[in-house]
């Protein structure tokens, strides 16, 4: 059995949930778990964050329930509206740094989110690939020149399919896989004790 970790570097609910998915992980070291990216600010919904007049108010909302930290750097990269949020850009470097430490990619997921979320770094800028790659202990131009890859683009448009074809429609989504069953433990915010109950129940 393993997890499968559904989730957008965008999205605010999967950072707040990153913390869960850490406990969980660090409970359950015997079970590998899996990230895909799910693809929410694509197409028509790639446009300046000010489109998006209800992300002041869920950023408090998922501070409140969750304790996730919303930085100054975050709050300065937005504060004109303009930024645009690119998950396909967010995928390519989750799949570029999936690619260098496959083992470590929710660790390295959650590291994405802080860099945006508390750092106000841009998830289309190579250089904060580069950064979280040589915190993390990777090699960063190799890192970077895998963002850049054509390669790397296509694993992000598959990833994007993948999540669909899971029937997943919001993030984040955490899933248990064991051969052809599939078990949602998680779709939106949930503490590691919930999740811990569904894994019992699935397994009872």
């Amino acid at each position: 059995m393993k997890l499968l970790y559904v989730f957008d570097a965008y999205c605010g609910w999967s950072h707040g949930f990153s913390a869960t998915l850490g406990e969980i992980t660090s409970r359950h070291p015997e079970m590998p778990v899996e990230v895909v990216s799910g693809g929410l600010f694509t197409g028509p919904r790639r446009v300046p964050i000010r489109e998006f007049g209800y992300v002041r108010g869920a950023n408090a909302q998922i501070a409140e329930r969750t304790g996730a930290e919303f930085g100054e750097g975050y709050e300065r990269l937005i504060a004109d509206g303009s930024f645009v949020m690119d998950s396909e850009a967010a995928a390519r470097g989750v799949a570029a740094l999936r690619r260098a430490a496959p083992d470590r990619t929710a660790e390295l997921a959650a590291a994405l989110q802080r860099a945006f979320y508390i750092d106000g770094r841009s998830l289309s800028d190579a250089t904060t690939y580069r950064q979280v790659a040589a915190d993390a202990g990777l090699d960063a131009e190799a890192v970077v020149a895998a963002f850049a890859a054509s390669e790397t683009q296509a694993e992000a448009v598959s990833d994007f399919r993948r999540a669909a074809a899971l029937g997943v429609t919001g993030f984040p989504t955490l899933l248990a896989l064991d051969g052809m069953r599939v078990t949602t433990l998680a779709r939106g915010h949930a503490t590691a004790d919930d999740i811990d109950q569904r894994l019992s129940a699935r397994t009872s």
